[in-house]
């Protein structure tokens, strides 16, 4: 195996908006952070046009991520393209291996990679996402304005994304394998009920999307007013998302009863000098958003900050002790 033995104070792994976020936090804590993965951006990246991130009118999800790793690249954060497959405590250092055999070792470690969202496996599904293809209302609502759309899910998560939907599409179709939804809050039942241009349609599967270059219809598995075909300018994807928890699992971290990483206010996770931030953890509770991903890379990066002031790097650079300017 090539093997780097190259020291940091933080590990920050993810690239995502809390990756990026700890990262320019970090640095300007004048303490020492790495950045690694091999996916660019997160989900923000591949989510399409944001038009509810402060400051910022309208912008393309991926071009806000740009702007995240600019910002951290200014500051002399060095990115590392790939993976982390294995991490570990070795006596008072981390130490991560990087898909590419590399060895890295830091004092503390922050967990930012996210959630995985499960896909319908439909030909053009990613290929399509910010062309029609969705897998966030709050984030697309706005955009269908006068649009008819689908979204895809029965959860409550489903019923809440269908109910902001409606307030800006022309026609709304919610489709569900079920045959009822599963667990929803009764206040978004209710608003889902008082909406005349939201139509459930139970017992059916998308089974393809149909469009040139961008989504203009879905196919179903059976017949829904006599066609198997619905012809709508946006399909949203609301059938779950699992937290990516490999490493967390490694690094023995503590998960609640749905598998995400439990972090106290500051970002702190049940194992000393291991952080977490963005939606791989409890957080935000449901709202898993690009602002509230950077705010807790945020407050892991203050609390690593806080936790190698106090601790020391062992692994061979140490924590400046500066503050924050």
């Amino acid at each position: 195996m090539a093997s780097k033995d190259i020291s940091y104070d933080v590990l920050i792994i993810g690239q995502g908006a809390a990756a990026y976020a700890a990262a320019l936090y970090a640095a300007r804590y004048q303490i020492k952070p790495i950045i690694f993965g091999a996916t660019f951006g997160g989900e923000t990246a591949t989510g399409g046009s944001i038009e509810n991130y402060p400051g910022i009118s309208e912008i393309d999800g991926f071009d806000l991520m740009m702007r995240f790793r600019e910002q951290a690249e200014s500051n002399d954060v060095p990115i590392v393209d790939e993976n982390i497959v294995s991490a570990a405590r070795m006596e008072d250092c981390f130490q991560v291996i990087t898909e590419s055999g590399d060895l890295y070792q830091g004092a503390s470690v922050i967990l930012a990679v996210g959630r995985e969202r499960r896909k319908l496996g439909l030909e053009n599904e990613t290929e399509w996402m910010g062309r029609g293809v969705s897998f966030c209302a709050t984030c697309d609502a706005p955009m269908h304005r006068g649009n008819t759309v689908g979204i895809v899910g029965g959860g409550d998560a489903a019923v809440k994304g269908a109910v902001l939907l409606s307030k800006y599409a022309d026609q709304v179709y919610i489709i569900y394998r079920g045959d009822r939804f599963t667990r929803p809050e009764a206040m978004n039942i209710r608003q889902l009920e008082e909406r005349t241009n939201l139509h459930t349609i139970f017992n059916t599967n998308v089974v393809g999307l149909e469009g040139t270059d961008g989504l203009e219809g879905v196919v179903l598995d059976r017949e829904f007013n006599g066609s198997r075909q619905i012809k709508l300018a946006g399909i949203f994807i609301e059938i779950g998302a699992d937290p990516r928890v490999e490493l967390a699992n490694q690094l023995g971290v503590k998960l609640n009863d749905t598998d995400e990483v439990m972090v106290d206010k500051h970002g702190a996770t049940s194992v000393d000098g291991v952080f977490a931030a963005g939606d791989l953890t409890d957080a935000a509770g449901d709202l898993k958003q690009t602002i509230t991903a950077a705010a807790g890379g945020a407050l892991a990066a203050t609390a690593a900050y806080e936790y190698v002031s106090e601790h020391g790097n062992r692994c061979g650079v140490h924590a400046m002790g500066y503050a924050l300017v």
